[in-house]
This record gives structure tokens, C-alpha cells and sequence, in this order.
């Protein structure tokens, strides 16, 4: 039967450096199976033997090693989180968001990256199946059909995804930030209202594509949807004569990061941000207000985001409680002249 700690070499093997149960056993005067018993299921150890157990363990420093641990229980108390770019500042929350929780509730976080690309996020997500007890799918790249296939094997819970089934979802309330980014926007007599996506790939690009829409056809404005593009700087970046050749006189961006490249390269090019065109983000990033000017967004709790998944995860437990978004005012956006 195997054991959950690491036993070591039995006695008259070569030594390691390490203490082992065998050690611990002949300090406390057991069978070295009472110690693995107490180590693993305390619960079928006399209560003083397992004191007694433990008191020598500290005392030799004795720690169990976690694969071991694994091995009988099937269980590693370690979760994984894989992201799409783990440079984009949107994870960042994310991932601290999760990892509070996880250690809260006593699991360690792996982290994997795939490089927006859906074939290296789904071999990711196969590899770490074997080493997690569960995954959290923050920025997914993958179809329906394949997350659906993964949450069979292993619980799982995405962020900004909603699969549907038995695939639990982190979702954002999108109406409430994207219909005060569009009232602002109106307000400042803005009648043509441009949306820049993020990748094809990308689920809540298109839920915040629709919910823009909806808003401004609300409020009997036009909206103007331009090409996918990279949800980087660069795509930002790379996306500025489209915006400046186009009718429309205030643009939402995808994500944050894209806006940002705008600002920069829009500059390089004259363009006068708000006074030629307004610009509103997406997730307040941390550095979305260090920019001239700062950059108009809509906030999304991303902390919350990462606990939530990593309670859901653990518990099983959602209420299906949207998260809060909201319009965070500040000088990227203004009248339109």
C-alpha cells in the first residue's frame, strides 16, 4: 500500500539526508505504520500517539513530501491557473487574487502561460490535469467542446467564459459599466461610437461587442466595429490609422493594454486625445493612470475575480452572481468638437 509520505530508505539502506518515518518511529517508540497512519489519517491514531508523533517530527524536522501525499489521496492541495499573456496587467489581479485564496484555504497556485495560443493552452491544461487538483481558465483561448472536455477529468472554473453545462463561470456585469461608458460618451455628444476587439478567440470581446451595441443603439448613436486585433500595445498600436480614417468620434477598446498603444502611437502621429478622439479602456489596469492622459476606463474587480474562481473551485459553490463593473472618469475622454 502506498504511503503518503515520503518513508525513505528502510533501516539497514543507505542513509539520506533527510529524516525518514523510520527515524520518527524510533523516536517516539512506535511501528513505523502507526507514523504513516498519523501523518496521513490522523483520525485512526490514538490521540497522545499522534501528539507523540508529532512532537518528534518537529523535533527531526520531518516534512511530508507533497507528491507522496499524493500517491493514496490522489489529491496535491495545488491548483493552476493558466492565462493567456502573463505580461498583460490584466492577470496580475487575477493571479493575486487566487493565490490569497488558495493559501487561505491551504493549496499552493501553478501558474501556466500559452502565449495566446489555444493548441499551447490545451497542452497545458492536459499536462497539469496530472499535478492539480483543479484548473482555473482565466483568459481561454479554447473552444467550447475542448474546455467542456477538460472540466470531465478535473473541476474547473473560467474567468470571463461562460461555457454553460456544468462549467462554472466568473462572469462580469456587463451592462452596468458599458452602458455608463456609452451614457458618458453620448453626454459629451459623441453620435459615433467606435468598438476595437480583441482576438476572434476571444468570448467576452464579443459579449462586450454586443453589450456596446445594445447601448448605443439605446441611446440612437452609431457604432462602428473595427477589426480583431492583438490585445497588446503593438495592437493597439498598429490599429490608430483605422481609427483616425473612421467616422467615429470616441473608441472603446477591448482591453486596457490596446488603448494604451493607441495613446502612444497616436501621439507619435499628432492625434489629440480627447480633443480629436476620445479613448475608454477596459479592466483599470495598474498603469492605465500613469499615461498623458490618463486613460478612461471600465474597472472590473479582477482580485475578487481570482478569489471567486478559486472558492467555486473548492466549494463547488456559486451563486451565479455577476461581478460589479463601473466607469472610471479620467482625461482620455471629452466633448466632441
Amino acid at each position: 500500500m502506498s504511503s503518503a509520505v515520503d518513508e525513505g530508505p528502510r533501516p539497514g539502506g543507505r542513509p539520506s539526508g533527510a529524516p525518514t518515518i523510520y527515524d520518527i518511529a524510533r523516536l517516539a517508540d512506535v511501528d513505523p505504520s502507526t507514523v504513516s497512519r498519523a501523518l496521513n489519517r490522523p483520525g485512526r491514531v490514538n490521540a497522545k500517539t499522534v501528539e507523540r508523533i508529532m512532537a518528534a517530527a518537529e523535533q527531526l524536522r520531518f516534512r511530508v513530501n507533497p507528491i507522496a501525499r499524493a500517491l493514496p489521496t490522489g489529491r496535491t492541495r495545488t491548483l493552476a491557473v493558466l492565462v493567456a499573456d502573463i505580461t498583460n496587467p490584466v492577470v496580475f489581479g487575477i493571479i493575486r487574487g487566487a493565490a490569497q485564496e488558495a493559501a487561505a484555504h491551504d493549496y499552493t497556485l501553478l501558474i501556466a502561460e500559452s502565449e495566446e495560443s489555444g493548441e499551447r493552452e490545451a497542452t497545458a491544461a492536459r499536462r497539469l490535469l496530472h499535478s492539480a487538483d483543479g484548473l482555473i481558465l482565466a483568459t481561454t483561448r479554447l473552444d467550447d467542446a475542448a474546455i467542456r472536455a477538460l472540466a470531465r477529468e478535473k473541476p474547473l472554473v473560467t474567468i470571463n467564459r461562460d461555457v454553460g453545462g456544468a462549467v462554472v463561470g466568473v462572469l462580469p456585469d456587463l451592462a452596468a459599466g458599458v452602458g455608463a461608458a456609452v451614457e458618458h460618451l453620448v453626454a459629451l455628444g459623441h453620435r459615433v461610437i467606435g468598438y476595437l476587439p480583441g482576438p476572434a478567440t476571444s468570448w467576452i470581446s464579443e459579449r462586450r461587442r454586443e453589450a456596446i451595441e445594445e447601448a448605443v443603439r439605446a441611446r440612437d448613436a452609431e457604432v462602428v466595429v473595427f477589426g480583431h486585433t492583438a490585445p497588446t500595445r503593438e495592437g493597439g498600436a498598429a490599429a490608430v490609422d483605422a481609427l483616425v480614417r473612421s467616422p467615429a468620434t470616441a473608441v472603446i477598446g477591448y482591453n486596457d493594454l490596446m488603448m494604451l498603444g493607441v495613446l502612444a502611437a497616436g501621439a507619435e502621429r499628432g492625434l489629440d486625445v480627447p480633443g480629436d478622439l476620445s479613448l475608454i479602456g477596459f479592466d483599470d489596469i495598474f498603469g492605465s493612470d500613469f499615461t498623458t492622459p490618463p486613460l478612461t476606463t471600465v474597472r472590473m474587480p479582477l482580485l475578487e475575480a481570482g478569489r471567486r474562481a478559486v472558492r467555486t473551485l473548492l466549494t463547488s459553490e456559486n451563486t451565479g452572481e455577476l461581478l460589479p463593473t463601473e466607469l472610471v472618469l479620467r482625461a482620455s475622454t471629452g466633448p466632441r468638437t
